[in-house]
């Protein structure tokens, strides 16, 4: 099946995208995560391409997408509407099935808080936590300070920045996207063939770098760690300080929800490695407060306190853990999660 490299100009912004199947079946939105792009969904829509008609956008700041700046303040909503507004150039009235990756899982739950309407399915692949990443300490999504210190654009690995806008595609140091990649986004000793792999670290280099884009502005602050965030950007929209999707519980409960997650995901989980509370108490960033001001945030478990609420209001999900895997199921166990996708998506059409 031909995959084709498409863009359409919306009312917010010109998106770029992938497509392939055909436009009579229901249609799949795939939605990538954070430093990565479209291309990280290749082999899933060769898979479902027979049966569906599959889209994968790049995000606002991502990939080949018009690179127009986040506003952060509004979290993930400029992408949530600019989803919104692709739907629509695209005139597909139908309700769509959406899968969303990591920081996609954030942008569907989002759209499907905005948009119900236009929601079939909502499949959660290593999404992150509705609260945010960094800043809260327990099931609630309680800020651990005021001003959401230790999460926002501050909160990133200076180094790993550099090198994405250095385009730098070596292994020589462990902060290089390549290393990143395979040390984070799988479980080592995970790696995909060399070709698909050049392929996804040019895609992670892809992202737009700057204040605007990634990671964003930051605030210097006197709490722990320092840093506080700022208003512009993509990790700026992700803090606890902008977003908060607890309020999903309440959207329309005849949206059947799918959960998967990898056991070992160093990324999301309730000791995420890219967490300021877990380094801090890691002794891997000095200072550290200490357990009742910032222990590591409980993102898988926040993420259940929500999907719970959410079936206490009359809906439904499944949560698959898939062992031995890490923050990309879709890739390192591509036949299970396909199978899991697969009966999904045949028990709610």
């Amino acid at each position: 099946m031909t995959i084709q490299e498409k863009s359409v100009i919306t009312e917010r912004l010109t998106m770029s995208y992938l497509e392939a199947g055909s436009a009579e079946n229901p249609t799949l939105f795939l939605i990538h995560g954070n430093v990565s792009s479209n291309e990280f969904w290749d082999e899933t829509i060769q898979t479902f391409a027979m049966d569906y008609h599959v889209v994968a956008p790049d995000l606002r700041g991502f990939g080949k997408t018009e690179m127009l700046p986040i506003d952060a303040t509004r979290g993930v909503r400029d992408w949530s509407d600019d989803l919104k507004s692709f739907k629509d150039a695209l005139g597909l009235s139908k309700k769509v099935h959406l899968i969303g990756w990591s920081l996609g899982g954030s942008v569907i739950m989002q759209f499907a808080i905005d948009y119900p309407s236009d929601v079939a399915s909502l499949v959660f692949e290593s999404p992150m936590s509705p609260f945010g990443f960094g800043g809260t300490k327990d099931v609630q999504g309680t800020p651990c300070y005021p001003n959401y210190a230790g999460s926002g654009g501050g909160a990133a690995n200076p180094d790993f920045v550099k090198r994405l806008a250095e385009q730098d595609t070596s292994e020589d140091d462990a902060n290089s996207p390549m290393m990143v990649m395979n040390q984070f986004y799988f479980k080592p000793p995970f790696r995909v063939e060399k070709n698909r792999e050049d392929r996804f670290v040019k895609a992670m280099c892809s992202i737009g770098i700057g204040e605007g884009f990634y990671p964003g502005d930051l605030e210097t602050c006197t709490e722990w760690p320092g840093v506080a965030p700022g208003g512009k950007g993509i990790n700026n929209s992700i803090s606890p300080k902008y977003v908060n999707l607890s309020v999903f519980a309440e959207t329309d409960s005849s949206i059947p929800v799918l959960w998967i997650r990898g056991e070992n995901d160093l990324i999301v989980s309730d000791q995420s490695f890219l967490d300021l509370g877990f380094l801090g108490k890691g002794g891997y960033v000095p200072g550290w407060p200490g357990d009742d001001v910032m222990p590591p945030q409980p993102m898988v478990s926040q993420m259940r306190f929500v999907l719970d609420q959410f079936k206490e209001n009359g809906g439904q999900y499944e949560e698959v853990v898939m062992e031995d895997t890490g923050h990309s199921p879709h890739i390192e166990k591509a036949d299970l999660f396909n199978e899991k996708l697969t009966a999904f998506l045949e028990s709610v059409i």
